[in-house]
């Protein structure tokens, strides 16, 4: 994303139009007296405003370069699935899009290594991952294509195909219950950090270019990190998590 910092005695407000032009709305931020205690520094310190880079209307195509992708993001969710509409603070980020151009890969040590994802894919990314622009009046994202965290071959999370040296995890039910027969309330579940591999990644590149294979396979019962990778839920209800195999801990049997 492009970024705007903020800094020093004036505060500008950018706002932007779909042609590009920038209005600035500068806050003034009144100066102490002398001898008075001076506003502390900190509260400005680091304060940037994201605002998507706009394309001219007189450039319609954009090429990616080495291993970027171009990605047109799904539009936000604008209704609840009650038909409440939703106002855009409360619409949840999209993290999908259609690949609708990908650079002509990179070299490593002597070998060219292709981008491994076609134009047309629908994918699925990290959620923060990328630069956005607005092209065409149409909001996409350049990525890398290690920011990729899969392919989606259905409109059902179980048949994603991971990326790179990620793995597919279908996520173990919490227990219902204590030992002692006590029932849990939802909040009182402990997150479980124990599944299935439904699917795994090609693998990452080694220096000379080349796959290297995962340690792990599909059927595999592992433990991994709590708090890693993205979450996803199936069309029936099922918890899947996509997380790279760094963070696998242990296999079970």
């Amino acid at each position: 994303m492009a970024s705007v910092q903020l800094c020093g005695a004036a505060v500008a407000a950018a706002s932007f139009s779909r042609k590009g032009a920038a209005s600035l709305e500068v806050l003034r931020v009144p100066t102490p007296a002398a001898g008075g205690a001076r506003p502390a520094r900190r509260a400005f310190r680091g304060l940037v405003a994201r605002a998507a880079t706009v394309v001219a209307p007189k450039y319609t195509t954009l090429k990616p370069l080495a291993d970027r992708l171009l990605v047109k993001i799904k539009s936000a969710e604008q209704k609840t699935t009650g038909g409440i509409l939703l106002p855009s603070t409360a619409q949840s980020k999209p993290q999908g899009g259609e690949v609708v151009a990908i650079g002509e890969g990179r070299t490593i040590a002597d070998n060219k290594v292709e981008v491994s994802i076609q134009v047309g894919a629908q994918v699925v990314y990290s959620k923060y991952a990328g630069t956005e622009v607005e092209l065409n009046d149409s909001n996409h994202l350049i990525l890398k294509e290690d920011d990729i965290i899969g392919i989606l071959e259905t409109d059902d999370v179980k048949d994603m195909k991971p990326l790179g040296d990620r793995v597919l995890i279908k996520v173990a039910v919490a227990e219902d219950k204590t030992p002692g027969g006590l029932l849990l309330t939802e909040t009182a579940k402990e997150k479980p950090s124990i599944g299935t591999v439904v699917a795994v990644g090609p693998g990452p590149l080694d220096e000379q270019g080349k796959r290297i294979a995962l340690p792990v396979s599909a059927g595999s019962s592992v433990l991994y990190s709590k708090y890693a990778g993205a979450e996803f839920k199936g069309a029936d209800g099922t918890n899947y998590i996509v997380l790279r195999v760094s963070d696998l801990m242990a296999v079970l049997s």
